[in-house]
Formats: C-alpha cells, sequence, structure tokens
C-alpha cells in the first residue's frame, strides 16, 4: 500500500505564485503568511528577497502544523534590484509610472527566492534575472500600465503580458523566476522535501 503523500502548501496568496505551482500538477492548498515585509536598514536585496521567502515558508508551516504536521510548505519572495536599491510592489498608477521611468534603458535584476519547510528541512534557494529594459516614453509607459494594472508586481512589469513589449532581454537559468516562483529550484528544494514532482 502507498504511502499518503504530504500536504503540499503554498506560503503565499499571488496569484502568479498559484498559476505556476500548478504547472507541477501537483494538489496543494494556499496559506496566508503573517509576515511584515518591511526590509531591515541596509539590507540587500538578495539577502531581503531570501529572508522574506523563508519567513513566508515558517509562517504558514507554523499554520498548517495544526492540520497537517507533515506538510511541505513553499515560501516565495521577489525585489527588483536596481543598482542594490530594492524596488517593491508599486501600489499605484504614480508610484508605478516613476518606477518605470527610472528603469528606462537600464539593467534591473529581480532576485526571486524559494524556500521550502518540512519536517528536519528549512531550505532556500535564489535565482537571480537581469532584465534590460528599453528606453520608454512617458506615453508608452502610461499606455502599458493602463493596459496591464501591474501595481501589485515588483518592478512594475508582468512580464508573462504586455510587459514584455517594455524589455530589451531577459537572461535567467530558472525561466520562471522573473514571474515570481523559479519552478526549477522549486522542483529541487521539493525532491529534497521527499516529494518527486514527476512522481
Amino acid at each position: 500500500m502507498d504511502e499518503p503523500r504530504p500536504a503540499l502548501i503554498l506560503g503565499s496568496t499571488s496569484p502568479y505564485r498559484r498559476e505556476l505551482l500548478e504547472r507541477l500538477r501537483q494538489p496543494f492548498s494556499v496559506i496566508r503568511p503573517d509576515v511584515d515585509e518591511t526590509p531591515a536598514d541596509g539590507e540587500a536585496p538578495d539577502a531581503l528577497a531570501m529572508r522574506l521567502a523563508l519567513a513566508k515558508a515558517r509562517a504558514a508551516a507554523a499554520t498548517a502544523r495544526t492540520q497537517h504536521a507533515d506538510a511541505i510548505v513553499i515560501g516565495s519572495d521577489q525585489v527588483a534590484d536596481l543598482d542594490g536599491e530594492a524596488l517593491g510592489k508599486p501600489g499605484t498608477h504614480a508610484d508605478a509610472q516613476a518606477q518605470l521611468r527610472r528603469m528606462s534603458g537600464r539593467e534591473v535584476v529581480f532576485q526571486t527566492a524559494v524556500a521550502v519547510v518540512a519536517p528536519g528541512l528549512a531550505a532556500i534557494e535564489r535565482a537571480e534575472v537581469r532584465v534590460r529594459f528599453r528606453v520608454l516614453s512617458d506615453a508608452a509607459i502610461d499606455a502599458y500600465l493602463r493596459a496591464d494594472e501591474p501595481y501589485d508586481c515588483a518592478g512594475s512589469a508582468k512580464v508573462e503580458s504586455l510587459g514584455i513589449a517594455l524589455l530589451d532581454a531577459v537572461v535567467s537559468d530558472d525561466p520562471t523566476a522573473l514571474i515570481g516562483l523559479p519552478l526549477i529550484r522549486t522542483c529541487a528544494l521539493l525532491r529534497r522535501a521527499g516529494l518527486e514532482p514527476l512522481a
């Protein structure tokens, strides 16, 4: 008789991460992690992404353990890094305009971290995505923002949608990292936790 599979839980309410995790065709549930995302003084963008990914996985795991002692919990976070400065989710049209103006013609590094917490395991991986933005006019920025409304996205762009038209190049060894969940690294961490996506 087969052993029951442990519960798989995504510690995020991001619709983008949920859609990405669905690609692995594993049943999972979602728990909203209660985590303060305020950067620490002087915290580098890559360190911030890693700290928050692990904090989200641990917070969701603490909630999940009341019903699923053997749960495997995924947490993830993304920070846009412009010359060492963390750019978060803009939240408003005006803030998104300001972000895209700053990124126009520049390279931005998107730091995406994923953590998996399971019994006897707390592991984290980071994927770095280098994105080169085209030189953008104010009219192009405004047209894009009104079409895509990416106000909940770090860096004010949805590359999986019309945001791709803002870019000259994307370089990464984990292609889903820019959307918010690096699936190659996620699969590696799930295997470490004892869950084989292809089983």
